[in-house]
């Protein structure tokens, strides 16, 4: 249970508390703030909620808004965070309304849809709002009948003197509360004393999604609104020469052809402001079918780029210097560049002992290298943006994972300042970090100032799969060191990727090995990567794991056992002090995986396990398989969560859910190759996804039960499974697999 369930509030933290004309209570918070209310929200109901940066309503029927700054994407957080101030603010979930707020920067904060964070970040701040107002609520009805407020209850929005009988609806005295001074301090609930959270709450877009609501940013639709198109370079490693949009421009419905330059030279981009081609042509029209018809006369030469550099600041980071080399890549290449750097001296992150002579005096030394292609992300909605920009305002509504991100560079690119900028935000038809790198959004801006006319740009399947920002190709060697007994004495980790690398050094099995060794390189390239889902993690996860697994069979050891046993030496006596892991909930996962899926019980057949740390969550799974017809089939997948309190089980299980069959299908099929810097793969006919059939038959999703705060979900369950169908495949065809995807190299 909580140790301390007091929250100080600092009075800065409270914009505003003042009454709503229709005499309800506002609570503004700056992780829970407000935003601008219309006439229209005054008088009718209450709308929209969001994360982090929102605010709190109660309207004179006792109606309950939440406001949330987050982009939703399907995480769930249009559910799950209403939930946690619910529960605090003591009312029925029936009685909450929930909506999502556009773009503020200055009532908001942190407008983020990445890194699992939602939840987590939003727990404490999302709960004392709830508490507060709460407060302020008793602290009203003690004022009105004269009675000490430690007398006062709450029960479902409704306040309590229960010596009197007196009782009072929340709404009845919203106005009065809003005049009550912010508590300095308040008092949260117990854990067991939870009502919502913990409970399973429907997805309250549910209902619209099923019946086609049109709410994503491909529905938009306005008055007068044109449709454009892009056409980008064939290659990378190509910008454009020259364009002849005449032909283009006579044909019926087409409004104009133009070249778009999407950022300033001496712009030094954000991390998020990555950006392949920098110069696009943009066709402008009626209707799509009239664009894309268009587009296909449009003339174009394009030309090789000498090698530059550009100015960027990482997030979180420093401004670096970043080298895009010139050439037209191929992934053959790649392979022996990955191969090379390898075999180099690379940079040392970590170094425990004195790996290089337990190597030396190991009885025996297992060496194992690991590789994963290039991934495109592949949201089933493309890429979309609506824009309005006329000479002082813009107006632009949309998916989007990073909002306020891209905002900086949409102002200095329009020349009109932020506060001028409004951007709305649909619900994201899939991310995966693929919508944070938000350029089609500023391609959208400068398309409709230069026709000034609203436009809604739309990439097709292909502009996005050959348009960049992909997950990075990436290779890790492992070489591990075993004495006389079979325990290992040493490990050794070399990771690198183009052009980044994956390693995390201070994850397990760091802390668990005397001698430890991690290794880092890169190679630059000018293919342009970003987040993919679990970053970095997403291969880590499948080559350590399926390396643990193969040292376990080498040593005679249970894999399970075996992890566990490593596990117990980082908690006992742990090597170094910066290790990222808890080991305690690190063992937890596998040990609730081996009982939920009988692990022991070997007539399971064809089993493989999994665990990994990510995103603040630990993970763990056993896969099922069998092979039918010479093809892979998962028959179940037992899955166990460490992600500290659960607060929706029913989204909890769904993302879960999602995480596990998307890196099955990654695992198997995903792949994207050049050939002279032209994607090989541009639409799902050759770009391989899993298919329903392909799923499993069944997944078990088991969480810990646990009363730390609450960690990430979205991410942490999708790493662990690509070595887990590894760990199967070995099981069930007797070999081991070292690339992805897997299916590739199945005999």
């Amino acid at each position: 249970m909580e140790k301390q369930h007091s929250t100080k509030i600092n009075r800065r933290s409270f914009i505003t508390s003042s009454a709503m004309a229709g005499g309800g209570l506002i609570l503004s918070f700056n992780w829970l703030a407000s935003c601008k209310l219309t006439p229209e929200e005054v008088n009718e109901l209450p709308e929209e909620w969001f994360k982090i940066n929102g605010f709190l309503k109660i309207g004179d029927n006792g109606l309950v808004t939440i406001m949330s700054p987050n982009p939703e994407g399907g995480q769930n957080v249009k559910t799950s965070m209403p939930m946690i101030v619910a529960e605090e603010l003591d009312v029925d979930w029936k009685d909450v309304i929930v909506e999502q707020a556009p773009l503020d920067t200055e009532a908001f904060s942190f407008q983020f849809l990445g890194g699992s964070q939602a939840i987590r970040r939003g727990w404490n701040g999302l709960r004392t709002a709830g508490a507060s107002a709460r407060y302020m609520l008793k602290e009203a009805a003690a004022a009105q009948w004269q009675v000490p407020v430690s007398e006062i209850s709450t029960e479902s929005g409704v306040l309590h003197h229960r010596s009197s009988g007196k009782s009072v609806g929340y709404g009845d005295l919203a106005s009065l509360a809003a005049q009550i001074p912010v508590p300095e301090e308040i008092k949260l609930k117990e854990i067991a004393d939870f009502k919502i959270i913990g409970t399973s709450q429907k997805n309250v877009d549910g209902l619209d999604i099923v019946t086609g609501k049109p709410f994503f940013g491909i529905d938009v639709q306005q008055e007068d609104m044109l449709i454009a198109m892009i056409v980008h370079p064939p290659a990378f490693g190509l910008q454009l020469k020259s364009m002849d949009g005449s032909a283009a421009k006579r044909m019926p419905g087409i409004k104009d052809v133009f070249t778009v330059k999407v950022l300033h030279d001496d712009y030094v981009r954000q991390h998020f402001d990555t950006c392949t081609f920098l110069e696009i042509v943009a066709i402008v029209g009626d209707s799509t079918w009239e664009v894309m018809n268009a587009k296909k006369a449009v003339e174009v030469e394009w030309e090789p780029f000498e090698t530059y550099t550009e100015e960027r600041v990482p997030y979180g980071g420093s401004q670096t210097t970043l080298t895009i080399p010139s050439g037209l890549e191929n992934s053959t290449d790649h392979g022996e560049l990955m191969e090379k750097m390898a075999a180099q001296k690379s940079t040392q992150v970590r170094k425990d002992g004195d790996p290089e002579s337990a190597f030396q005096n190991a009885d025996k030394v297992i060496e194992r290298t690991y590789t994963a292609p290039f991934l495109a992300h592949n949201c089933m909605e493309p890429m979309n943006f609506f824009a309005h920009i006329t000479n002082d305002r813009a107006v632009l509504k949309g998916p989007l994972q990073k909002p306020e991100l891209t905002e900086q560079a949409l102002s200095e690119r329009l020349g009109i300042p932020v506060e001028n900028i409004d951007i709305e935000m649909t619900r994201l038809g899939g991310g995966y970090g693929r919508r944070s790198y938000a350029h089609w959004l500023i391609e959208a801006a400068l398309i409709s100032q230069q026709v000034k006319a609203p436009v809604k740009l739309v990439y097709s399947r292909e502009d996005d799969m050959t348009g960049g920002i992909y997950r990075p190709t990436y290779q890790a060697k492992y070489r591990a060191a075993l004495d006389a007994d079979d325990n290992l004495i040493a490990f050794h980790v070399n990771a690198g990727g183009i052009p980044k690398s994956p390693l995390f050094a201070n994850r397990f099995p760091a802390g668990a090995v005397d001698n430890y060794l991690a290794e880092s390189w890169s190679v630059d390239s000018n293919i342009t990567i970003g987040s993919f889902r679990a970053p970095r993690s997403n291969f880590m996860a499948s080559a350590e794991q399926s390396f643990l697994d193969e040292l376990a069979e080498v040593a005679g050891k249970d894999p399970i056992a075996f992890r566990l046993e490593l596990l117990d030496r980082a908690k006992t006596n742990p090597v170094g002090k910066n290790n990222d892991y808890d080991p305690d909930r690190y063992a937890g996962v596998l040990r609730l995986v081996r009982e939920k899926s009988n692990w022991n019980d070997t007539s399971n057949g064809n089993r493989g396990v999994s665990a990994y740390f990510c995103h603040n969550s630990y993970a763990a799974h056993v896969l099922d398989m069998e092979i039918k017809d010479g093809k892979p089939v998962v028959e179940k997948v037992i899955c166990a969560v460490d992600c500290g309190i659960v607060v929706n089980p029913d989204a909890a299980i769904n993302l879960a859910e999602g995480g596990i069959v998307d890196g099955i299908g990654n695992a198997l099929y995903g792949e994207l190759t050049f050939k002279d810097g032209v994607p090989q793969k541009s639409n799902f006919d050759n770009y391989r996804m899993i298919r329903m059939s392909e799923a499993p038959k069944e997944i078990e999703v088991h969480f810990v039960e646990s009363d730390i705060d609450p960690t990430g979900l979205g991410e942490p369950t999708f790493p662990p499974i690509f070595a887990t169908v590894a760990n199967a495949l070995y099981k069930a065809k007797g070999e081991r697999f070292y690339q992805q995807p897997y299916l590739k190299y199945l005999s």
